[in-house]
């Protein structure tokens, strides 16, 4: 965010040696350069949310609405059927996510994709993501992804395979604009509905 304000005030700088004179568009630029700045501040803000683990709940991983609860076949690691959840992040909502279960990741894969609007069910499997899978203590597998967006162009994510992930803990980012889907074995209680707007740690997704 230090290097995004040293790039305003150099152009705002730069503006002011070739324009001296203050007009109307030399405000209007200040004032489009602040608002970029308070979208990028905006955006990359980290919230501390403390959270008291529990294995039989689902906590949601990311910010934002509710807008795929169905049953579909999940071809990348468990090629069967599955109860997909997936929470669409637009620009305005905090990117950051976090482990929506504690265990121990048995996989990750980071694969490479397009860029479609990440609210369509195609992103999933088309799109930037990573895929990470956790299993708890008796040895249920969570699987769940961050998926790039039309806007999205670099997903960071710090699960590697042999972590032991903490519920509740930073998972990584997206940056600017994405999804992020669970995959929850078939008799999974879901906690949520379409259209509801779900906050990071905060909200049960779905019980065990």
């Amino acid at each position: 965010m230090g290097l995004v304000l040293l790039l305003v005030l150099i152009i705002a700088v730069v503006i002011n040696l070739i324009f001296p004179k203050q007009t109307i568009i030399h405000y209007l630029l200040y004032s489009i350069g602040l608002v970029f700045y308070f979208f990028v501040v905006r955006f990359f803000r980290d919230p501390i949310r403390l959270v008291e683990p529990d294995d039989s709940v689902i906590i949601s991983g990311a910010d934002g609405k509710v807008v795929v609860i169905e049953d579909v076949k999940e071809t990348e690691y468990f090629k069967d059927m599955r109860k997909q959840v997936s929470v669409f992040m637009s620009p305005l909502d905090i990117h950051v996510n976090w482990f929506p279960i504690s265990g121990k990741v048995k996989y990750f894969r980071h694969n490479h994709g397009f860029y479609f609007i990440a609210s369509k069910p195609k992103s999933s499997d088309e799109n930037e993501r990573t895929t990470t899978v956790v299993q708890l203590k008796d040895g249920t597998e969570i699987l769940f992804r961050q998926i790039a967006g039309t806007v999205a162009r670099r997903i960071v994510c710090y699960a590697t395979e042999g972590k032991e992930a903490l519920q509740g803990e930073d998972l990584g980012i997206i940056k600017f604009g994405s999804r992020f889907d669970l995959f929850l074995p078939l008799d999974t209680k879901v906690e949520v509905k379409l259209g509801q707007k779900v906050t990071g740690c905060e909200t049960f997704m779905a019980r065990l």
